[in-house]
Formats: C-alpha cells, sequence, structure tokens
C-alpha cells in the first residue's frame, strides 16, 4: 500500500467533467487519486443521499495512473459516503470536489452538489475544498470543453498542498474558492464570508394556465448591495479569488453566550 496521501476527487458535474479531470491532472502529484463522482449530471443536488449507489468502475485516460475511478448512481455526497466507506483502501487525507463548471456563492451554497459532497467528506472528519469557476449559466449543465480550466486547477494545486502540509485551522473544515474567468497566475487571493444575498436569482415562468412556477436562475445584478467582504464582491467587483473558509456546524454560537434564553410554552 502507498504511504502517499489518499485524495478523494468528486464533482457535481459527472464522472466524465473535464473539470473533474483538470483537478485530478493538478493533483496526482500530491498523493494517491481516488475518484469517486456521479455517473449523471447531479448540480443542485445539495446534501442528498438520494440514488440508487451503484457503482461501476470507469477507466479514464488522464496519463497516469489512478488509485481508481468509479462512476456512483446517485448524488455527489452519496458518492463520497461510499468512497469513504466502501472504495478507499485507507484513510483519506483531503476531499476535493469540483473543478465544478459555475461559481458557488453566497448562501445559497447549500443547494450546490459541489458543496455537498464537500460537506459529506467534513462530516467524516476528512478536510475538504470545494472549487467552482466563473462560468456562464448556459455552462452550467453541460460538460463544454469551451470552458478553460487550467488557471482553475493550479489554484486548486496551490491550495491542496496548503491543506496537506499544514492542515485546517482549528473551527475550520472546508476552503470554498471561487474562481474568476479572467484570473490569471497573479490574480489576488481574497478572504471571504458568504454573502447574505441570492447570488443566483430563480425566474417565475408562466405555464399555459398562467400558474407561475420557479424556473431556472439568473445571476445577480444587484452590485451595489454586495457586502465588500463577500465572496460575490470579491468575484464580481475585485475579480479576485474568493477563499472562504466554513463549518458545517451551524449553530448560531451569538446566541449561545448567555445573552439569549428560550422558554418553551
Amino acid at each position: 500500500m502507498s504511504s502517499r496521501p489518499l485524495i478523494l476527487l468528486t464533482n457535481d458535474d459527472g464522472i466524465y467533467s473535464p473539470g473533474l479531470a483538470a483537478s485530478a491532472r493538478a493533483l496526482h502529484g500530491l498523493g494517491d487519486i481516488l475518484i469517486a463522482a456521479p455517473q449523471q449530471q447531479q448540480s443542485g443536488a445539495g446534501r442528498s443521499l438520494a440514488g440508487a449507489g451503484t457503482v461501476s468502475k470507469v477507466e479514464l485516460d488522464l496519463g497516469f495512473d489512478l488509485a481508481g475511478a468509479f462512476a456512483v448512481e446517485g448524488t455527489p455526497a452519496l458518492a463520497v459516503r461510499t468512497a469513504i466507506m466502501a472504495l478507499a483502501d485507507k484513510q483519506v487525507s483531503l476531499v476535493v470536489s469540483g473543478i465544478n463548471y459555475g461559481e458557488n456563492i453566497g448562501i445559497g451554497i447549500t443547494v450546490s452538489g459541489t458543496l455537498g459532497a464537500a460537506i459529506e467528506g467534513a462530516a467524516f472528519g476528512v478536510p475538504a475544498l470545494a472549487v467552482s469557476l466563473e462560468t456562464d449559466v448556459i455552462h452550467h449543465y453541460t460538460i463544454s470543453d469551451e470552458v478553460s480550466f487550467s488557471c482553475a486547477a493550479d489554484i486548486t494545486l496551490r491550495a491542496a498542498t496548503h491543506i496537506l502540509e499544514q492542515g485546517l485551522p482549528r473551527g475550520v473544515e472546508i476552503i470554498k474558492i471561487d474562481v474568476p474567468n479572467d484570473a490569471h497566475p497573479d490574480t489576488p487571493w481574497r478572504l471571504t464570508n458568504l454573502s447574505r444575498l441570492f447570488y443566483y436569482e430563480s425566474t417565475l415562468v408562466a405555464d399555459r394556465n398562467g400558474q407561475l412556477q420557479v424556473q431556472g436562475y439568473t445571476r445577480t445584478e444587484r452590485f451595489d448591495e454586495l457586502e465588500p467582504e463577500s465572496d460575490a464582491y470579491a468575484l464580481l467587483v475585485e475579480r479576485a479569488v474568493s477563499v472562504s473558509p466554513l463549518t458545517i456546524d451551524l449553530s448560531a454560537r451569538a446566541a449561545l453566550d448567555g445573552s439569549f434564553s428560550w422558554q418553551p410554552l
């Protein structure tokens, strides 16, 4: 058994996504690469564990040997759970989710399958890195070769190297990185928190009976409302790489300092 760290790669765009391949090629020098990703497109799956869970071994021509590549019939989170519990031959050192077609920004990130996979890894006590590349909405459900992942792959490598060497700070379980589509090697990195805005705003469409339905989404245009310390501001205004430290503990810490009381009726 190799003594190198085991890096689990996944995504929500599917096992054959160029973004996943770019991530694998960038990271294979750091450790043994195990790929477990959804068989089909799973964007928007969040942390759902839906799916049959059927596992199929696949051959991916990446130019180097893998610890294994598996397509899982189900969500990204299910793929991560399956890999950690059933496919890995040793402890996973790092979960990397991405590189995703489309940025994952603001309070809507729990909808994201990319983040759902990272959260699932963190729930197993494994440091997690979720990387997303800003792309036009029309590419969010595709595996288009029109999108270049080269700069995002280099950023993924730099971030993963740091996590493997230094670990994550206390209280941080996931690093969420969002890369602008015009990023280059000298693009600055910004430490950010989540914007409180809906970065992706749902659109309403009337059906043939005139009933309004939530269908599709557009990127926000409310630039004047973006918080300067937020991931949305860093990406859209500063054109910087947004780095957001996250925790899966959703407890409202401010309410636990003694200033808040709850008396059931």
